[in-house]
């Protein structure tokens, strides 16, 4: 079972963003989406349905609601929240990591 999520440092996590997620995403509104989605309003959305981006059939099915929780639940393991998800990406093993950076994300994609 996951960590709960915690509000964490927004700075913290702007940088893990930036070493970590953004050769991949954009959060910007109107941003292009790159090899992954573009996160502008992820919380809220539903898993797959960014428009104009070509998701795997695993994360269109789950249909999980993102929130901060469930984006840290995902962060710690994506392929064991989604088997088939497309995304390459390990995940965040630190509690606190995966919570700085929601915390950013739950700000620089509204």
């Amino acid at each position: 079972m996951p960590a709960p999520f915690e509000k964490g440092s927004e700075k913290k996590g702007a940088n893990l963003f930036k070493t970590r997620c953004l050769q991949c995403h954009t959060v910007e509104k109107g941003a292009p989406h790159k090899v992954g989605p573009n996160l502008h309003g992820i919380i809220g959305r539903k898993s797959g349905l960014a428009e104009g981006y070509s998701y795997s059939d695993a994360n269109k099915k789950k249909g999980v609601e993102w929130s901060e929780q469930t984006l840290a639940d995902y962060l710690e393991n994506p392929k064991k929240y989604i088997p088939g998800t497309k995304m390459a990406f390990g995940g965040l093993k630190k509690p606190k990591d995966r919570n700085d950076l929601v915390t950013y994300l739950a700000k620089a994609t509204k």
